[in-house]
């Protein structure tokens, strides 16, 4: 299988499965002599793992990360770190009885399509257990950013179903206002319906899509490559590489359809005090292109949304079909995410990360 790498300067490459052993992530390029141990990947895993509360799936993993290589004496040494999350809270036994059939909404007829086989536990490598490694990552991604560069990143969600947050300002919104609910949506009146709505469809065994904003800043200006390898385009590939992601987009979106330029352009100003000669201290009075032009970083707050997609596992029944062509019916047992959304946000948040990681170094090669 290709395509379990992600990344130049700043590498990533996982393996593993759902009902397997563990996941493992090798991160490449992390610069020697970052302070890293244990504690700096809990508190991202922990808002990502399983069993949180009662509007995310009950499956228990502690998804306590092992670091084996590249950090010695609590300093990365520059070589290759290597992160193992192991899995305890497995139950193939949920997936025997539709191990010949094709879940709607899964990559089981995909995978079959391609490999000709396939790990019907879970989805195996498709399925979002892979992602905790990922986040790992991430967390080593945004410690080197946030030292180095004072760069910040945060998710949360914007929209669950209908339910529409009012974040007039997403740069300003902070971890403590994320964190002060389990949907994770900094909008307190617009989380508690969110949530009941969660609940409701829970109840109908059914399950309910949303959309989770990203924001990044204090990006420098000048990162991303002008043509195949721009910043956006890379953030884009990275959000695309998570589970249930069906739509991305960045500053103001799709709502540029209906602008008129003049609407759409954000004017330049230079920032009190600062100089014109340096192009970090200019700055926009609106951020409708979302911290990126031409593909590359302007200093503006980068300002993502994901469009999510419900959750395919459903414990209600549903028509499909078999390997061998056979129609039949199908009801996933088990323990399944009512809304992904409000674990998603770590996730994006470290794709985020080992983008922008990636970027930085390689923004060392660009000038002299």
């Amino acid at each position: 299988m290709a395509g379990n790498s992600f990344g130049q300067a700043f590498r990533i490459t996982t393996a593993g499965e759902s009902h397997g052993r563990g996941n493992v992530v090798i991160i490449d390029g992390v610069p020697a002599g970052l302070s890293l141990d244990i504690e700096d990947l809990l508190p991202d895993l922990d808002r990502r793992r399983p069993g949180q509360s009662a509007i995310v799936t009950q499956r228990k993993e502690a998804d306590t990360p092992e670091i084996l290589s590249g950090v010695f004496e609590g300093k990365t040494t520059g070589t290759s770190i290597a992160i193992l999350i192991r899995n305890e809270d497995q139950r193939s036994k949920d997936y025997s009885n539709i191990m010949d059939k094709y879940r709607p909404g899964h990559a089981d007829y995909t995978f079959d399509a391609k490999y000709g086989t396939r790990d019907y536990r879970g989805g195996g490598r498709s399925s979002a257990r892979e992602t905790n490694v990922r986040v790992a990552a991430g967390a080593v991604a945004k410690k080197m950013l946030s030292e180095l560069f004072g760069i910040h990143i945060i998710g949360y969600v914007k929209q669950v179903g209908n339910i529409i947050a009012d974040i007039p300002q997403p740069q300003s919104v902070t971890m403590e206002q994320v964190e002060a609910n389990i949907v994770r949506c900094p909008d307190p009146v617009k989380a508690q319906q969110m949530i009941a709505l969660i609940d409701e469809v829970r109840k109908d065994q059914d399950s309910i899509g949303g959309v989770a904003e990203l924001v990044a800043t204090n990006v420098p200006a000048g990162w991303g490559e002008p043509v195949f390898d721009k910043l956006k385009a890379d953030l884009g590939k990275a959000m695309f590489t998570l589970p249930a992601v069906l739509g991305v987009e960045y500053g103001i979106g799709f709502g540029c359809a209906t602008m008129r330029g003049t609407q759409n352009n954000d004017i330049f100003r230079i920032t009190p005090g600062s100089s014109s000669e340096k192009s970090g201290h200019i700055t926009t009075d609106t951020n409708h292109h979302g911290g990126m032009l031409g593909g590359i970083s302007s200093g503006m707050p980068i300002v993502m949304r994901c469009a999510i997609k419900p959750t395919s596992s459903l414990s209600r029944e549903q028509d499909t079909v078999t390997r061998d062509g056979k129609t039949t019916t199908i009801a996933t047992k088990g323990r399944h995410d009512p809304c992904r959304l409000p674990r998603f946000a770590p996730m994006g948040e470290a794709m985020i990360a080992v983008v922008l990681a990636d970027h930085a170094l390689r923004q060392r090669a660009s000038r002299l």
